[in-house]
């Protein structure tokens, strides 16, 4: 009942967008668009596909040049009933007080290396403050520089939006028997920002969680290095349910594998 609800929310905020988007109202479809991944978070991947491929479809024209030429458009456009600005008297005013931003939101994931079974839905998001349930970092943060401090957590919506747009890249990628690599996916998404790895590690489990029953995990394909297996690929596989094995040559054997039936699986599908 509750995913059904889900769903027919989501399909009501889909239908506010698509409308939004003929009449060219650019701010409200922007905050349609959001909103519409962050509803599509609140269910199993499975069971929002076809409202997802809308999004991505959407997504198209958001991001086209003639949709950000009209959005600049009505950006210089004075708002209704606001006098001309040679009119106006510079009246100073106190500044507001604003209540900080809420804490992002996000799957909660919990980076185990106890195997488990596969997942059949998404947990409730758990709250940025919860590190127990985020992947740890390798590297100590003492030894990071401001230089090359990571990226802040995405949303949970923004990180639903990411995954249903590296999915179809990495079955291309499988069709054609190759791997890839973060460097290698930013090229191929210009728009993707630069990931925390936490948020890379759960971009890929959502990836997965997507996948119908019998298909290999697509994730095996992102790769470091010389084409080396990720080391956070033992994580995601036994959060999904693929048991990897303790020592680091269980592990690269069972992930050699897990490429090879990914290139197989896909091979001859479109």
């Amino acid at each position: 009942m509750e995913i059904a609800m889900v769903r027919r929310d989501l399909n009501h905020i889909l239908t506010e967008l698509r409308r939004a988007i003929n009449n060219h109202a650019v701010a409200k479809a922007a905050d349609l668009y959001a909103l519409a991944w962050q509803q599509a978070a609140q269910a199993p991947p499975s069971e929002t596909r076809e409202q997802r491929a809308r999004l991505t479809s959407y997504k198209e024209v958001l991001s086209s040049r003639r949709w950000r030429d009209e959005e600049q458009r009505q950006a210089a456009q004075p708002s209704p009933g606001t006098a001309p600005r040679s009119e106006q008297r510079a009246v100073p005013r106190p500044r507001p007080h604003t209540a900080p931003a809420p804490a992002p939101v996000r799957p909660a994931v919990v980076w185990s290396s106890e195997p488990g079974p596969k997942s059949s839905t998404v947990a409730p998001p758990a709250h940025r403050s919860g590190v127990q349930n985020q992947p740890t970092p390798a590297e100590p943060r003492s030894r990071r520089s401001s230089r090359t401090a990571e990226p802040a957590l995405l949303e949970t919506g923004q990180l639903w939006e990411i995954a249903t747009e590296l999915r179809p890249l990495l079955e291309q990628t499988a069709r054609s028997g190759a791997t890839t690599s973060w460097p290698a996916i930013r090229k191929r998404l210009p728009g993707l920002p630069r990931l925390h790895r936490d948020d890379e590690s759960v971009i890929l489990w959502l990836v997965d969680e997507d996948r119908h029953e019998g298909e290999p995990l697509l994730s095996a394909l992102v790769t470091v290095g010389d084409r080396q297996m990720h080391p956070r690929f033992p994580s995601i596989a036994e959060q999904l349910g693929l048991c990897t094995g303790r020592a680091a040559a269980q592990q690269r054997t069972a992930w050699s594998y897990e490429v090879l039936k990914v290139h197989q699986y896909w091979r001859h599908r479109r």
